[in-house]
């Protein structure tokens, strides 16, 4: 594929069916494609089932399809999550990494749909099986299934009212370390990416993740306010890690706060050449992925 035009953008944070996101990873591909993108990257929740399907509709609507994944980490606040970009398809190990994190997903979603049955409220697992329709399962597929129950208005309801940090029918995830993730994720020769960080990101925080193999940071996010990407961009050039940006488009339907339209993060394509600078050296370039 050629190189990108001057200008032209790029979006490193988008959710397909293979997770959590409204459409299939083909036509979230098609969305970018619309958007006039010239590079995405696919990263569903702990799993890369989506990319063959995205690889294949980038090719043909002209679009890069970066491989990638969104893994969830322990962090000294609790949960963080981390993009790993450039992922290949055929690994083993990490396939065996992904399905154990699913797994995870599945005692979650059991132990919550527990809960909400004991506090009256009728919805079953089939239910959130139903919501999720073959994808790695997540909170978001439980308040669908709690909307289409009319126990809560909206997905916001849902959360607000039940599954939300603190709320009776929430669940912790099994978390790895940060470092355990970077070191797979740098093994098959990807990058890894923290996410949406905010006003976490102190200069210490990041210095600790860097040295647990963190790579970049997401510094465009539509949760982040000017004044927070300016800070991020001012640590990430001080500690020399590297900048990623993204929509976290999971739908229409979900656009607010957290999430926003596909390509509106204006993110340059320089900073994705940048981030494939950083992978490791003694792994191929797949051109592909």
């Amino acid at each position: 594929m050629t190189p990108p035009a001057a200008g032209a953008t790029v979006d490193l944070h988008l959710h397909s069916t293979a997770s959590d996101g409204h459409l299939p990873p083909e036509g979230v591909v098609e969305r970018a494609a619309a958007a006039g993108l010239a590079a995405m990257a696919l990263t569903d929740h702990d799993t890369i089932a989506g990319v063959p399907a995205a690889l294949e509709a980038g090719g043909r609507l002209g679009v890069r399809v970066i491989a990638g994944c969104e893994f969830s980490v322990s962090a000294p606040w609790g949960e963080m999550h981390l993009l790993g970009y450039f992922l290949p398809a055929d690994s083993a190990e990490l396939e065996a990494f992904l399905h154990r994190c699913r797994t995870d997903r599945i005692r979650r979603a059991q132990e919550m749909v527990s809960r909400l049955q004991a506090l009256g409220v009728s919805v079953g697992f089939d239910d959130v099986l139903l919501a999720a329709r073959g994808g790695a399962l997540g909170r978001p597929h439980v308040a669908r299934a709690l909307v289409r129950a009319g126990a809560a208005a909206d997905i916001h309801q849902a959360f607000d009212r039940f599954l939300g940090r603190g709320r009776p029918a929430y669940v912790d995830k099994i978390l790895p370390a940060l470092r355990e993730v970077s070191e797979l994720v740098h093994a098959v020769g990807g990058v890894v990416s923290a996410a949406h960080l905010k006003d976490r990101a102190t200069r210490a925080v990041l210095e600790r993740f860097r040295d647990d193999g963190l790579d970049a940071v997401e510094v465009r996010h539509p949760s982040h306010s000017p004044d927070q990407r300016a800070r991020l961009t001012g640590l990430a050039n001080a500690l020399r890690l590297g900048r990623s940006g993204g929509s976290d488009w999971h739908g229409d339907a979900m656009t607010d706060g957290d999430h926003a339209t596909i390509g509106s993060q204006q993110v340059p394509a320089e900073w994705l050449a940048l981030l494939e600078s950083r992978r490791p050296a003694s792994t191929p370039t797949r051109a592909p992925l």
